[in-house]
């Protein structure tokens, strides 16, 4: 790469604000072999969104940059490159004007798909003019090929020939054999197809359940589940042994739950898989829960960390030894926040290890163990063993008993980083409960560097954002617990005297649900030496409240109403998740 490409890039990324002056000039004076090195050690160092980036390859590639999401493309005109083709060479045609074909690709570099779409358009007399294009643009059109429930009817129609009579599914003695059954064609073309969709739609999760004569597919997205199929009774047994297979459970043991993994490859990425199976009235129920790691761990602020939080997590995150804790209940981003501690703290000179149930996320560098407590690896033998592997840094994924609490502000104690989750509504209630696994407060005031309570809310799409007026009786509500918020713990320009909120009011790119992501509501408390005091007297509540004041708290609620003021959520979020 020559220092005048490289400069075409910095350039682009100071107009931007992503780097700052200093940055520019530290990348200038490098060397980059290529295009692909100088993406991977500039990446790795700053913050760059995937569409910002795709602009800057299309300035060096010295190609159009193109935008498909949201954008409808006519069917006919998708169909001139063939799905299977789309997804092996990652490009779609989007646009065709007279002889003229538009199409969008991931990777320009790919000369093999270029030539490949080039001899096609040959045969039909068209001339191709590319576009890059980022993977989330990539990802909108490629759905467009078929809908779930288009896809899905496919595979049904000859679904239903094989299962009928549908009371032989689970008595078929003609010499076929259950196992081939689940095996058979439309069986896996609707597995693998409900699990590619649930990606493509940013699900977290996915249930499969009985209701009455119906299998219901449904997909949690941005926290709330959404109904997205609903398919007859007679293929939810060959769904379930189906699903079964693929994570090497036992088929034939329907009485009890069980537990498993799959790990497939979609879109050309890995995506694990968490499987659970619980038997029900007549059925089973399968929940997948979808680990993809991302190729970069957020940011704490990118989290939803801001303000006052930020600079007490920032200030925690740095000291030597103690306690970090995170609490709130499942779902809650625990696993998440801690992923982002350990990539501030992974470096090449300590040594970190974590104990984990199941390990979600892949940190190279990070020695990570899932505890099977079916064979004695528990989260407490684990963590004796671990403090025999020389640690500087230990992530204990969960604090569930009392010797685990006590091996861990013991291991706080002797000099280790601790960093841990523990179930509680609020911040403040992790101290008492941490007292009732018979924790002495003396020991827990000397290791504990704070602790922070959150849950997750979903993010206005910003697409379709629009400034609205709340109703009267929720303004009212909204006014009086905004005067609860000291002056000094706003942020992000957001104030209690302007009083602006938003929602979005649903489109393409959100699926018309207004939301597009999720954020963090949170609340931090600092366990500074006058709340260390506080702790190790019993943590009375009239002291708690003084030094809390001290220190600006606010409640998750109270961050929840900020966030909304600065337009990253709504106040029917926050009343959703909070008692507010």
């Amino acid at each position: 790469m020559t220092k005048k490409e490289l400069k075409k890039i910095l350039d682009f990324l100071l107009s931007k604000k992503s780097i700052t002056d200093d940055q520019y000039q530290e990348f200038a004076k490098q060397t980059f072999a290529n295009f692909s090195i100088a993406e991977k050690q500039i990446r790795r160092k700053i913050l760059v969104s995937d569409e910002d980036w795709t602009q800057i390859k299309a300035l060096f590639f010295e190609m159009e940059y193109g935008v498909l999401s949201g954008k409808v493309i006519n069917a006919e005109i998708l169909n001139i490159l063939p799905q299977d083709l789309a997804e092996n060479y990652r490009m779609v045609v989007f646009d065709k004007k007279a002889k003229n074909i538009h199409a969008g690709i991931v990777n320009p570099t790919n000369l093999k798909a270029m030539d490949a779409l080039n001899f096609l358009a040959r045969k039909h007399k068209y001339n191709v003019k590319f576009y890059i294009i980022s993977e989330d643009s990539y990802r909108s059109a490629l759905k467009q090929y078929e809908t779930l429930g288009e896809e899905v009817g496919a595979a049904l129609d000859t679904a239903e020939a094989i299962f009928a009579p549908k009371d032989q599914i689970l008595d078929d003695d003609d010499g076929k054999g259950f196992t081939e059954v689940i095996k058979s064609a439309p069986v896996s073309k609707i597995v693998s197809v409900i699990l590619r969709h649930a990606i493509e739609g940013r699900a977290s999760d996915i249930h499969i359940e009985p209701v009455g004569n119906q299998s219901k597919i449904r997909y949690r997205i941005d926290g709330v589940l959404h109904t997205t199929i609903v398919l007859p009774i007679y293929v939810h047994s060959a769904l379930i042994s189906r699903i079964k297979v693929m994570s090497n459970l036992k088929i034939d043991e329907t009485r009890i739950p069980q537990d498993g993994r799959i790990r497939i490859k979609i879109h050309g990425k890995d995506v694990d898989f968490r499987i659970s199976t619980i038997p029900l009235m007549g059925h089973e129920k399968v929940v997948m829960r979808i680990l993809e790691t991302p190729d970069k761990a957020p940011t704490f602020e990118e989290l939803g960390f801001m303000g006052n939080h930020a600079k007490r997590v920032a200030a925690s995150i740095k000291k030597p030894n103690g306690l970090f804790l995170v609490t709130g209940p499942t779902g809650s981003g625990k696993s998440t926040t801690l992923f982002a501690g350990l990539s501030v703290l992974n470096r090449e000179d300590v040594n970190i290890a974590t104990l984990e149930d199941p390990v979600e996320y892949y940190v190279p560098g990070v020695n990570q163990s899932q505890v099977r407590p079916e064979v004695g690896f528990t989260f407490a033998t684990g963590l004796r063993a671990l403090l025999r592997q020389d640690p500087d840094i230990i992530m204990v994924g969960e604090i569930r008993d009392n010797e685990t609490a006590e091996l861990s502000i013991h291991a706080g104690l002797t000099g280790h980083f601790v960093l841990s989750t523990l179930h509680t509504n609020d911040a403040l209630g992790a101290i008492p409960r941490m007292f009732d696994m018979h924790i002495e407060p003396f020991l827990l005031a000397s290791t504990l560097n704070v602790v922070i309570a959150q849950r997750l809310v979903r993010k206005i799409c910003t697409k379709c954002k629009e400034e609205i007026t709340l109703p009267d009786n929720i303004l009212e509500i909204v006014k009086k617990k905004l005067v609860g918020i000291p002056d000094d713990a706003f942020y992000g320009g957001a104030s209690k005297d302007k009083l602006v909120f938003y929602k979005g009011k649903g489109c393409a790119q959100c699926g018309d649900t207004g939301y597009k992501g999720r954020v963090a509501i949170v609340e931090t408390i600092d366990i500074n030496k006058k709340m260390k005091d506080i702790v190790a007297k019993g943590f009375d509540r009239t002291a708690v409240d003084e030094e809390l004041a001290k220190q600006a708290f606010i409640t998750m609620d109270l961050d929840g109403l900020i966030k909304s003021l600065l337009g990253l959520t709504t106040v029917e979020e926050i009343l959703r998740v909070s008692a507010m």
